[in-house]
């Protein structure tokens, strides 16, 4: 007797189940009308494979693998269904398995609907253009749901499974977004943090010592089916988490979508798009942050590496990464040296195994190589040019006059704040000893500032310089190919990033990953 196994598809969910776990109607359906031709044609039915809710382009359908498999170890002779768009509406699927593997495991493909059996060599043509319409319809309605989904994004609709963290889905108005209170609480904690002078990897970890679960964990505990990326797992606060809530503007009450589009309609794979394809519609939602807040955040951020108490930056601020979580390493002072720790490491001791180095070491490593590279593959010109088009002395110098703004701007700020202390102590709001104390950290976080703005008012002048010298190039790299100690700008000129990894049984120094700018 003929062995079938009946193969049913379903790509929208029904409105009509009983339950979750039972099949839609229309899944029922096909499954009478195959088990009756199977029944006319004397046909034993060994299987049925029913995936309900999966499109026709998803080569994941978890029944439909199953039954491939089946098929390849010959546990059938013919795989039924309704029509071939059931099976697949893929014309490369059709052609790989139902005129490729089918015929070689041995196995009959029949559609009841619209008549394709590979028995049948006269409808073979027929079969693949029923394939090509198929794949026709895919593209069409590819396109329509991405038009949809596009006017949707930019009439100001919240397009995503989920909410964003700090939100939830309102109930009585599709695509809009309202404050959830719980979860809402805790951004406003980490914007004021931040606002207040505390870092990233700090409000990590004072999250963490408070036992607040992180989004992910956070969306799992309110029993949301969220999956997390491949790669992210675990309930602590990170360093990437925080940055991420303090620079997204739907804490604003805007949104900013579309920033990721599918290849294809084929796959799934999302690929980042160019800023200036991405939908931004503003006033969509009640924001949880108020823009007084936001725009100081957003000008602390400006600053990039935090300068020391003295008003100097770090020789290599921002630039050196844990080669065991990609996590910036901050700089500690021990002992009057400077070293540099894995910022993880002050999460939680079970985030990262970490890495130290001391500066001063990192900087001997750093210039012995760039002594080696010299004497190896040194060509002047060509170093000249790499350089050039890398980090161009105009870009470097509109980075240095936007953090110079920034700090401008805060500076203004103490002035006033430090005019609003005096007019409060006359008009006897403020004792004497609040005023002193007050007063006391105003000056001394606006001396801080002040010398952070002498730093950059130095190296905006060396530049200028530098421009009135060389022009628009860059100034000779002979010089850097063997330097007797390194500055931040060299550091900025040669360097994209270091990566430190942890120490070798028998090695003095850890891995150093050194990458360039050429």
């Amino acid at each position: 007797m003929v062995k079938a196994a009946l193969y049913c598809r379903l790509s929208e969910e029904d409105r009509d189940k009983a339950g979750v776990q039972d099949d839609s109607r229309s899944i029922q359906n096909q499954k009478s009308m195959l088990r009756q031709y199977a029944l006319e044609h004397n046909w034993e039915v060994v299987s049925i494979y029913s995936d309900d809710d999966y499109g026709g382009s998803d080569r994941n359908r978890p029944e439909f693998r199953r039954l491939i498999s089946d098929a390849e170890n010959g546990k059938f002779d013919v795989v039924l269904c309704k029509t071939q768009s059931r099976f697949t509406r893929e014309l490369e699927l059709v052609e790989k398995y139902i005129h490729g593997l089918f015929p070689l495991w041995g196995v009959r493909f029949v559609s009841i609907v619209d008549n394709a059996d590979t028995d049948n060599k006269g409808n073979k043509k027929s079969r693949q253009i029923n394939g090509l319409v198929n794949e026709w319809y895919l593209e069409d309605m590819s396109d329509n749901i991405r038009s949809v989904l596009t006017s949707r994004r930019e009439m100001g609709y919240h397009i995503g499974s989920f909410a964003p963290y700090g939100y939830q889905k309102d109930p009585q108005q599709r695509g809009h977004l309202i404050p959830d209170p719980e979860a809402a609480g805790v951004v406003r904690r980490i914007f004021a943090l931040f606002s207040q002078g505390y870092g990233k990897t700090a409000i990590a970890r004072m999250l963490n010592q408070d036992g607040i679960p992180n989004p992910t964990e956070y969306k799992r505990l309110a029993g949301l089916r969220y999956r997390s990326p491949t790669g992210k797992t675990g309930s602590l606060w990170k360093y990437p988490s925080i940055a991420h809530i303090l620079t997204n503007e739907v804490y604003l009450g805007n949104l900013v979508q579309g920033r990721y589009g599918s290849e294809s309609y084929k796959t799934r794979r999302n690929r980042p798009k160019p800023k200036e394809q991405w939908i931004r519609a503003e006033s969509t939602h009640e924001p949880i942050i108020e823009q007084e807040l936001w725009d100081q955040v957003q000008t602390i951020i400006t600053e990039q590496a935090k300068p020391f108490t003295d008003g100097s930056i770090g020789l290599f601020a921002r630039k050196a990464r844990c080669m065991f979580c990609g996590c910036v390493m901050r700089s500690t002072k021990s002992r009057g040296r400077h070293y540099l720790r894995c910022s993880s490491r002050y999460i939680s001791r079970e985030a990262c195994p970490g890495t130290f180095l001391s500066v001063d070491r990192l900087e001997q490593i750093v210039r012995a190589e760039i002594e080696r590279l010299s004497q190896t593959y040194l060509d002047v010109e060509e170093l000249t040019r790499s350089l050039a088009s890398a980090f161009p002395l105009s870009t470097r110098r509109q980075q240095l006059l936007q953090r110079r703004a920034a700090l401008q701007s805060r500076l203004d700020g103490y002035r006033r704040g430090m005019e609003a202390l005096y007019l409060d102590r006359g008009n006897g709001l403020l004792t004497e000893e609040d005023f002193a104390v007050l007063s006391q950290r105003f000056f001394q976080e606006r001396e801080h500032l002040a010398r952070a703005a002498e730093e950059l008012d130095r190296r905006l002048a060396a530049t200028d310089q530098q421009s009135e010298s060389d022009g628009p190039e860059q100034k000779s790299p002979v010089g850097l190919a063997h330097p007797d100690h390194l500055t931040r700008e060299m550091v900025e000129w040669l360097i994209d990033y270091i990566l430190v990894g942890g120490h070798q049984p028998g090695e003095k120094d850890p891995t150093v990953e050194i990458h360039w700018n050429f």
